[in-house]
Parts: structure tokens; sequence; C-alpha cells
């Protein structure tokens, strides 16, 4: 049986598509690296751990919730509106993937390990 050399197994794959581009934005990937870190959470919450500002990551949860990846739940608590987010089972798949599709690109060195 043929070994394959180490300058062979060392090859990353660098195509730009294959990363998922409802993730591939800095606001994106960090509200949802914090939905997959605690499962489900308010806006302010969010919004406050990511530093973002209201109206960049309302835009952002809007396409996270048009690709499916999360879930929004909106009410009133005290009269003031209050909305939760919460990661869906294809958000979570799309995630998991993303990160190995992420970890492609650094090389087998600098892996990332199996979620």
């Amino acid at each position: 049986m043929k070994e394959t050399a180490p300058e062979e197994q060392a090859v990353a794959d660098f195509n730009h598509q294959r990363l998922d581009k409802h993730i591939h934005a800095r606001i994106r990937f960090a509200a949802l690296s914090y939905l997959v870190a605690v499962g489900k959470a308010s806006f302010v919450e969010i919004r406050d751990c990511i530093n973002a500002t209201d109206g960049n990551l309302s835009v952002h949860m809007r396409k996270l919730e048009s690709a499916g990846y999360i879930s929004c739940d909106k009410g009133f608590q005290l009269r003031k509106p209050h909305t939760i987010y919460s990661i869906t089972g294809e958000g979570l798949e799309a995630f998991l993937k993303y990160r190995r599709d992420i970890g492609s690109f650094l090389g087998p060195e600098v892996s990332l390990q199996s979620a």
C-alpha cells in the first residue's frame, strides 16, 4: 500500500464558495456563535454580548432568520417589546459545517478539532 507524502496531506482547500454566506459576516457569526453556546437569548442579551448596535444587529438577525438558522419569538414584557432568538436544528448544522469549512482554510497544523 502506497503512503501519502506529508506535503500531499497538508493541502488546504481555499475555495471561498464553500463558506456559508449567511454566517460569514462578523455580526452574524458572533450572534450565531452565542446562540450555539446558550441555545436562546434576548435581543438585548445578544446585542450586549457581541457589542453590536440595535440597527446593525436587527438587520443581521433577519438574515439569519430568513436562512432558517434562527427562530424569533416577539412579545411584550412589562409593556416593552421583548424578542427571544433561538438557534434551529438547521442553524446548528450549518454552524458546525461552517466551522469545518473554515478549518479547511487553515490546513492540518492549525485545524479545528471535530465538534
